[in-house]
Parts: C-alpha cells; sequence; structure tokens
C-alpha cells in the first residue's frame, strides 16, 4: 500500500502492558496508547499472563490509536512488533486457542528442573550451543514444566495439534488467523533452544528440555514479511507485519546502536544492558550472555548482554506492595531529600537474582537499616538497587569486550520510563564512569521494532537511524573514593541476600 503521508505502527507487547506507537515519515513519534494487562501470581509466586488478554489488547491500542485520529487508519503502511522475551506460551495449531497462561520470563518455577543432576551436567554444552547461562529464567525451562505438568500440552503435542513460542510466534499466528507461524533470532536465541551460529533448534537441546521441536516455529529474518493483519477489522485493510524483535534487542536497533561496542540499558520491570558485538559471537565472563540481536537481509548481528530481575519493577513494588508511594514521580524528589549519612542497601532479589549471579535461592534483602533510615532513604536505596545492578553487568561487558575485541564502553545510550528520573541518572552515571545519554523518546523498544518495518517496507532509508535524538545527559560527578566505597558496600549487601536465600 501507497501513501502520500505513510505511518508506521509500531506494537510494544510488554510485561506490564501493550503500547501502540504511531510513527511519521520521518520516524517521529507522534501518537501512542497503552493498556495494561493482569499479572496472575499464585501463592508459589509463578508469575503468568493470559494470552488471550494480550492479544485482545493488541488489538485494542490500535483501535484506540484510530480513535485518536480516524484519517490514521488509512495512512498505516505496515507494522513492526516489539515483545516481551522468554515469556512463553502454549496453544492449538487448530484453533490457535492457549493451552495454558503464558510463563513470564520472571517466573522462576523451572528451578527445580534445572538442578536435576543431568540437566546441571549438560550446563557447558549449553553454555556453548546457546551463549546463554543454564537458567530458568530462559524459555527452555518453562517449556519443560508445561510438558511435564499440563496434560492438555502433551496430549496436544501427541494429535500433532501443539504450537509453542514466545509472544512474538504467538502474536504472528493470531494476527495472521494462522497462517504465518514463525519466530526470528532475537527472540529464538532468548529460549535456550537455539543454537546461535546456525540459528536453527538444536535437537539435543530440545530432547534435553522434553520439547516436540515439530511444536517450535521456524526461524525467520526479523525483517522478514511476517504475514498481514487488519487487527480483527480494526483497519479497513490488512497491512504486512514486517518486524518482529525481543523488546531489548528493538531498543538497540531504536537507539541506533549499529556498530560494534555501542552500548543501551533499558529501564523497564527487569533491565537488558545490551552491547552491539558484531557479526560474530564473542567470548564473555560468565555472568553475561551472548544473544542474537537481529538477522536483517540474512546478516547476523550478535550482542552480549545481562538481565537484571527487578530494575524499575522495584519502583512498581515500592507502590503497589509497599505503599511507600503513590505514584513513580515522586521516588526521585524523595531519594533527593534522603538523609546523604544513611547506609541502607535494598537487594531486590524478589525473584532471584539475574546477571551476573544467576542465583535464584537469592532473597530480597535490606542491609544497613539504622534510626535514620526512614521512607526517604529505603526510597533511594530502592532507585540505587537499579543502578548498582546496572554496573555490575556492564563492568562485565566492557571486560569481555576488551579482552575480545579491544573495544570499550564510551558512553551508555538509556532507554525506558525511569529515565525520567533524574536522581537515578545522575547516580548511574556516577557509578558507571561513563556519560549517559536519554534519547527524546522514551519508547526505543516499540520504535526500534517500527523502524526496523519502516525500513524493510521502504517507507524509511536506513539513515533514519543515525539521525540522533538526545533529550539529556549526564556526566559522572562522584568521586572515585567515593564510587569505589558505595559498590564495596552494595557488594556485601548482595553476599547476604545470596547467603540468606541459601539458608
Amino acid at each position: 500500500m501507497t501513501s502520500s503521508n505513510p505511518l508506521v505502527l509500531g506494537i510494544d507487547q510488554s510485561t506490564q502492558g501493550t503500547k501502540a506507537l504511531l510513527l511519521d515519515e520521518q520516524g517521529h513519534l507522534i501518537a501512542k496508547c497503552s493498556r495494561p494487562h493482569q499479572q496472575i501470581i499464585n501463592e508459589k509466586g509463578y508469575v503468568e499472563h493470559d494470552l488471550n488478554e494480550i492479544y485482545t489488547n493488541v488489538c485494542g491500542v490500535v483501535a484506540d490509536l484510530i480513535a485518536q485520529d480516524p484519517s490514521y487508519a488509512q495512512r498505516i503502511t505496515c507494522v513492526g512488533l516489539s515483545v516481551q522475551r522468554e515469556t512463553v506460551g502454549a496453544w492449538r495449531k487448530s484453533t490457535l486457542e492457549p493451552l495454558y497462561h503464558a510463563i513470564v520470563w520472571q517466573c522462576g518455577r523451572g528451578a527445580a528442573f534445572v538442578a536435576q543432576p543431568e540437566i546441571k551436567d549438560a550446563a557447558p554444552y549449553i553454555r556453548e550451543t546457546t551463549g546463554l547461562e543454564l537458567s530458568e529464567f530462559f524459555s527452555a525451562a518453562k517449556l519443560a514444566w508445561l510438558f511435564d505438568n499440563v496434560p492438555e500440552i502433551r496430549a496436544a503435542a501427541e494429535a500433532d495439534d501443539l504450537c509453542v513460542g514466545n509472544i512474538d510466534t504467538f502474536l504472528v499466528h493470531k494476527l495472521t488467523h494462522g497462517k504465518t507461524f514463525a519466530t526470528e533470532p532475537s527472540n529464538a536465541s532468548r529460549t535456550q533452544l537455539m543454537d546461535i551460529r546456525k540459528l536453527a533448534w538444536d535437537a539435543k537441546l530440545c530432547e534435553l528440555f522434553h520439547v516436540d521441536t515439530k511444536a517450535l516455529a521456524p526461524i525467520w529474518d526479523s525483517d522478514s514479511d511476517f504475514g498481514s493483519t487488519d487487527f480483527e477489522g480494526v483497519l479497513p485493510q490488512p497491512i504486512t507485519i514486517h518486524a518482529a524483535i525481543g523488546d531489548s534487542q528493538g531498543a538497540l536497533f531504536g537507539q541506533g546502536c549499529l556498530k560494534s561496542g555501542q552500548t543501551k540499558t533499558t529501564y523497564g520491570t527487569g533491565s537488558s544492558i545490551m552491547m552491539n558485538a558484531g557479526t560474530e559471537v564473542v567470548p564473555c565472563e560468565h555472568g553475561i550472555v551472548n544473544s542474537v540481536g537481529w538477522r536483517r537481509g540474512g546478516n547476523t548481528t550478535y550482542v552480549l548482554e545481562g538481565n537484571i530481575n527487578y530494575s524499575a519493577g522495584v519502583i512498581s513494588y515500592l507502590k503497589d506492595d509497599l505503599g511507600l508511594i503513590s505514584s513513580p514521580a515522586e521516588t526521585e524528589e524523595l531519594a533527593l531529600a534522603a538523609n546523604p549519612q544513611d547506609q541502607c542497601y535494598f537487594v531486590p532479589a524478589l525473584s532471584g537474582l539475574g546477571a551476573p549471579h544467576f542465583n535464584s535461592d537469592a532473597r530480597g534483602t535490606i542491609v544497613g537499616m539504622s534510626r535514620l533510615t526512614t521512607k526517604k532513604e529505603l526510597v533511594r536505596a530502592a532507585l540505587d538497587s537499579i543502578a548498582y545492578q546496572v554496573n555490575d553487568v556492564v563492568e562485565l561487558i566492557r571486560k569481555s569486550s576488551r579482552a575480545a575485541t579491544g573495544i570499550d564502553v564510551s558512553i551508555l545510550s538509556v532507554d525506558g520510563g525511569a529515565t525520567m528520573n533524574r536522581y537515578l541518572m545522575q547516580f548511574q552515571s556516577d557509578l558507571l564512569q561513563l556519560p549517559l545519554k536519554v534519547p527524546a523518546d522514551a519508547e526505543l523498544s516499540g520504535m526500534g521494532a517500527a523502524i526496523m518495518a519502516g525500513i524493510a517496507q521502504g517507507v524509511y532509508q536506513e539513515e533514519i537511524l543515525g539521525t540522533e535524538r538526545v533529550k539529556a545527559r549526564y556526566e559522572p560527578k562522584m568521586n572515585d573514593a567515593t564510587r569505589c566505597n558505595k559498590i564495596e558496600h552494595w557488594h556485601h549487601a548482595v553476599a547476604t541476600a545470596i547467603a540468606h536465600g541459601n539458608k
């Protein structure tokens, strides 16, 4: 479809909700809508999402956009999908109906499976083949749980009526009414089932994790033509789904990090710290992993990455569970007003610790409380925990990159809602001793997917990614002695959290 004023749609399906983003022909964000979805958490701490609710919301946010200006409907040319990663579901091939809720990436129910001796013995093979540390937070252990615990899934597999995959696969399958069953490498690389060099499912790993290979989707390029959709009649004509990508990789692409060494951090519910590692898999320190950034036009870009389980999710925890704040916007003022003499540290191991520890037994811990510790100091400690975790991962990425390629990080691009918190951004710059670059738009995951789709569709030229759109920059101000002292105390707090979980 052609238009004199074409628009490109981005869908960002994340842990907390779904956003629709609309970009004009210069790649500027001109409209957006969002809808939350239910976080289904049981007494065991299992975390799930309703796949049908997610699909309804995907179509619903597009309808919300069109309601803002009905003329948009005729001008949208294509759509790119950015999705939460590792979250995995199972559905019937014949009806596209889910057989169980999606198991969310945060959910640690696969811990017992990966702790089995025969699985632990395979950890070196898993690392070499997939680029990933053995962990229940990747999709494979969640799929093992589904195959082992949900009889309907086993029965569907025996009847050759089963599809399993991450959110990208489910949405593409549903949006095309079953015509396209496919995934792409950035999401597939996070399953712990894909050979990262061959970009193909590994039969040995599928057997190890009890996954029926016939139920897995083919792996296509990230900017493939994934078929067409009208979002259940929301649009007057179908448009092409011309990109699918994991949300973290979408943000890296949206930041324009197309060269080796360029690095970004996304502050979402969790955080993904990611460096463009070039066209080859780079050896890396344990605690960080290799993933695929994207594959476009037959060319693969790899990344070094570390993932934090609770990043901006800590702020939601302060609001929704502890009741310390009524709005995330309050945290900046509270942190700035906190007593600088307080030595309180908060380790948000609310579902274990991700990179660089990969310890599912660690428990949330507050260390160093005193009579100086009030709500302000607890809020500051929670914000600080985000920056400390990012710092730990970035240091490992820098060490790996310097050793393998000689390339260091010179600046960190950041995105996500938490980048609006000036206290957090300054503290992050201080810990890293790096400049931080905050983009004009915080919605980089969905925008990255939209721009990739727009390039594939011919709406944009590749040069659009070279346009720098910066809202704020932060430079390090903290002296090195203070920085080192704070990091030392943080590492002591983390050790306490791990030791508490091991008891």
